[in-house]
């Protein structure tokens, strides 16, 4: 299994980000703690209620700047979980993260040919102190390996070693070039990793801030296909597609 960390000043942007996916019927909450009610009254996810529970614990922490967590769990395309068994696995995960005392809600993702998770919270415990984050990626790794052995699941190739092994970084449009940036990602990850599926492909590519999007459709009745790709940011957001 293979987690994308990341993370951002405000949880709205995360919220607004997965309620469109259940929306569209690409997702669904599969749990919530420390959290209102996060329906509405039609059935909808309610941002507001959601960010009622948040406020509280942002208000009591005003100095930490990245107070969001907002991490993808991806397990191996060889594992099939029921929505219970990934309810646990995120439980287990926050737990283990130490982080069970902040508000979260956690997603089943249905929108690539694997699903996986996505869970939504805060580096703020409910004291108000900041949850230490350091050593992330090592920590998240660890914890990963632990549910891999408790759960009997296949260990993924992942996205972060990559980046180690063959010398990527992760795209950042701030610095410019950014068409020369995202080619370099694409061709690096082409070249040493070979992806089993688009999903796949997808998902590793957005460790490095890459989005990829199949595009198809008719002009002057003549039907195309294709694929176009953009950055994002830190936070997991599209910037825009590269032209």
């Amino acid at each position: 299994m293979v987690a994308n960390i990341r993370s951002g000043s405000s949880p709205g942007g995360a919220l607004r980000y997965n309620k469109e996916k259940v929306d569209k019927d690409e997702a669904e909450v599969l749990f919530w703690q420390k959290i209102l009610e996060p329906y509405d009254k039609c059935g909808s996810l309610d941002i507001d209620a959601c960010m009622e529970s948040f406020i509280p614990y942002l208000e009591a922490n005003r100095r930490t700047t990245n107070t969001v967590f907002h991490a993808s769990l991806n397990p191996s395309p060889e594992d099939r979980l029921t929505d219970e068994l990934l309810r646990d696995i995120a439980q287990e995960y926050m737990e283990l993260w130490v982080m069970a005392t902040s508000p979260t809600l956690s997603l089943n993702i249905k929108d690539i040919s694997r699903e996986h998770l996505h869970i939504v919270s805060l580096r703020v415990d409910e004291r108000g102190w900041k949850i230490n984050d350091s050593h992330e990626y090592d920590h998240s790794m660890s914890v990963l390996r632990e549910l891999e052995r408790k759960y009997d699941l296949h260990p993924s190739i992942k996205g972060e070693e990559l980046a180690y092994n063959v010398g990527l970084h992760r795209a950042n449009y701030r610095e410019g070039n950014v068409k020369q940036q995202i080619s370099s990602v694409v061709r690096s990850c082409l070249r040493n990793y070979k992806c089993s599926s688009y999903g796949e492909f997808r998902t590793l590519l957005e460790r490095f801030n890459v989005s990829v999007e199949r595009h198809t459709g008719t002009i002057d009745g003549r039907n195309y296909a294709g694929i176009v790709y953009g950055a994002l940011t830190d936070d997991g957001y599209g910037t825009g597609p590269l032209e």
